[in-house]
């Protein structure tokens, strides 16, 4: 693993009561990384747009995902089998919203140097971009994958549309109507 070896020299320098000789090992060979503290936040329309270049595909993974609003539907219709709760509170919310719920992530973290642009945000799972954080993926392992064709797996984009169409009360929600509305706009 790297900077182990730098440790161990380190450990031994101050072994040897030579605490200026660790400094200097861990200085240059396995110096601290300062982590910025950053918030970002995208639009809806912003998510469903990288969702639907990606298609849907978890590009850590390779593993499909859900439109969001497929999710919620099954909330607002089917709350006992499939909770959902405004914080994502565990105990209280369907675990398929982890595994299945898309996000945006920076491949490389703004707070490693990366940046906002498109070329850097991918989309992964909930799950996925809880674990990742601030990490690379070289240092999880991970590879990118290839995205999606959405004319193969569209997310149940469509399937979803066609359910609001028919049932049009649900757009009461105010978040399957946010999604709804960044998805009408984006497509």
């Amino acid at each position: 693993m790297k900077g182990l070896e730098a440790i161990e020299q380190a450990i031994s320098a101050l072994l040897c009561e030579e605490k200026r000789q660790a400094e200097a090992i861990l200085s240059k060979s396995f110096a601290r990384q300062s982590l910025a503290k950053t918030k970002r936040q995208y639009s809806t329309l912003q998510s469903i747009k990288t969702f639907l270049r990606d298609g849907f595909i978890d590009r850590y993974s390779g593993e499909r995902l859900l439109f969001p609003g497929a999710l919620r539907i099954l909330s607002l219709e089917l709350p006992k089998v499939f909770p959902y709760q405004s914080h994502w509170k565990t105990s209280e919310t369907h675990i398929a919203y982890w595994y299945f719920h898309p996000t945006v992530d920076h491949v490389v973290p703004v707070a490693r140097g990366g940046s906002d642009s498109q070329g850097n945000l991918v989309t992964t799972s909930q799950m996925r971009n809880s674990a990742k954080s601030h990490w690379l993926l070289e240092e999880f392992g991970w590879e990118l994958n290839p995205p999606g064709q959405l004319d193969v797996w569209d997310g149940l984009l469509t399937a979803t549309q066609q359910y609001v169409d028919k049932n049009p009360w649900l757009l009461r929600d105010s978040l399957l109507g946010k999604w709804h509305r960044a998805a009408m706009k984006a497509s």
